[in-house]
């Protein structure tokens, strides 16, 4: 099973100069990003309709082939506390489903506020509140996935 619980250890699984995929997985919707193959940007893609897990499953894999991905990175909807509830679980119990279906290496990064900070941002940017609804779940995966592309950066350096 390829699911890493810290990003030190998703950061040595993966594949250098293949892109992430950021996923923020919410109740209706997967919101997805994608990084550049130097691991320096996040782009937010697209916002996936869940269905069922197959369904879901096969479209995140099938955006992960056509970007060359070498990596999933899921947001883990920790408390703010820091404690882990029933969106955890959720979160963690579709990464381990997810693994059974690829060899690609799948990671965490909380994600505690990277919806405020998507919600902050297109406000900042006037975006209409109908766009805005549209576009928020794969602006907050940019955000998960930037975070994480971030400390990826920092732990090079910091070596």
């Amino acid at each position: 099973m390829s699911v890493h619980d810290t990003p030190e250890a998703l950061a040595a699984a993966l594949p250098r100069g293949r892109a992430l995929l950021g996923l923020d997985l919410g109740d209706k919707t997967i919101g997805v990003a994608v990084s550049d193959g130097l691991w320096s940007v996040a782009t937010p893609l697209e916002t996936i309709r869940r269905r069922k897990f197959g369904l879901d499953a096969a479209r995140v894999l099938e955006i992960a082939t056509g970007r060359d991905a070498g990596g999933l990175l899921l947001g883990l909807p920790r408390n703010m506390d820091g404690t882990e509830g029933p969106r955890c679980q959720s979160t963690r119990a579709f990464a381990r489903n997810l693994s059974r279906l690829t060899d690609l290496p799948i990671g965490f990064w909380d994600e505690r506020l990277s919806t405020v900070a998507a919600e902050r941002a297109l406000l900042e940017a006037d975006t209409s509140r109908r766009r805005r609804a549209e576009v928020i779940d794969h602006v907050a995966a940019g955000y998960i996935l930037q975070g994480f592309l971030d400390r990826l950066s920092h732990m090079e350096r910091d070596g």
